[in-house]
């Protein structure tokens, strides 16, 4: 079944990241909070919903204790999905969505060295394949020409280009800084999750837990804007429904990709990282973006590293 909830989550996600650059706006420098106040709005009704059927039957103390447990994949996953907000201001989905989904190679790796150490090397290896190793080795090269190929399109346009072009490599921290916080969440996760060298977490508790992180994450960006601009922001008005559907859809993935990982957290990370390619996808499409042949040879890099991990993956449950 984790195969089955990781192409759910992908489809969830997918659409997300669709909505989230909808939602991003360059001229306006809240934009990433704004749609921090909604994920976390979401998330938090989600996991106030749930609290009845926790498997661990949490009371008020224990889910304190479970929270500071799960609190650092929890906020390694907020700051990486704001840093990800804030960065398709300035950068087109389709290049956004390829570097940030690396970290499911990176998580995966991160997994299998903890496994090794806990003494479950030998389980681990027998999951991991050539077209393994073939697809982070793609992913990690078409990361780096990414950001050469940014950086010289940067000195050769002019002053009155596109942000997204003027700001270049500079531009591309934000992904690569969403992959690395991304990375450390989802080794965290498959870590917790593990049945036998887990915390213990199941998997309907994960979701509350990181349900009411995110809430309180959403309330200190309404805080901060309203501290920093002046004004109250309304989440409710009729302009920011692109905010709220991104929210539910990034929460639909987010069910299933608890259930997926809980299953098989080495081999759901990277597959669930391939959902990049509906994001690519729905962004050609619907947002009409256009790439240079340079960049459309590095995305293609990333997402066929990612494809073959999928691949792989599929051929290993065969």
């Amino acid at each position: 079944m984790w195969f089955l909830f990781a192409m759910i989550c992908i489809l969830g996600w997918g659409f997300a990241d669709l909505f989230y650059k909808k939602s991003s706006d360059e001229n306006d420098k809240y934009s990433h909070l704004k749609i921090a106040v909604w994920v976390g709005l979401v998330m938090g009704v989600c996991a106030f919903a749930l609290i009845p059927f926790s498997e661990t039957k949490m009371s008020f103390s224990s889910m304190g204790e479970n929270f500071i447990k799960y609190l650092p994949a929890s906020l390694s996953y907020i700051i990486s999905m704001v840093i990800g907000y804030a960065g398709l201001r300035y950068l087109e989905l389709s290049i956004v969505s390829p570097v940030q989904n690396a970290s499911g190679a990176f998580s995966a790796i991160c997994m299998i060295i903890f496994f090794s150490i806990k003494g479950k090397f030998s389980s681990i290896t027998d999951e991991f394949s050539f077209l393994d190793l073939l697809g982070t080795g793609l992913i990690v090269a078409g990361m780096i020409l990414l950001a050469i190929v940014e950086q010289k399109l940067s000195k050769s346009e002019s002053q009155n280009v596109d942000k997204k072009y003027k700001y270049g490599a500079l531009a591309l921290l934000f992904p690569i800084l969403y992959c690395v916080f991304d990375t450390i969440g989802t080794a965290a996760d498959g870590i917790i999750l593990d049945e036998e060298a887990g915390l213990g977490l199941g998997e309907i508790d994960v979701i509350i837990l990181y349900g009411f992180t995110f809430l309180i994450a959403g309330i200190v960006a309404w805080l901060y804007m309203l501290f920093k601009a002046k004004k109250a922001y309304n989440p409710f008005a009729k302009t920011e429904k692109n905010k709220a559907i991104a929210a539910c859809c990034e929460e639909f993935g987010q069910i299933f990709y608890v259930y997926a990982m809980a299953s098989k957290p080495v081999l759901a990370a990277p597959m669930v990282a391939s959902y990049c390619i509906i994001s690519i996808i729905l962004s050609r499409i619907i947002l009409k973006e256009k790439l240079t042949k340079s960049q459309l040879a590095c995305v293609i890099g990333v997402v066929a590293g990612i494809v073959i991990l999928g691949v792989s993956e599929g051929l290993a449950e065969m």
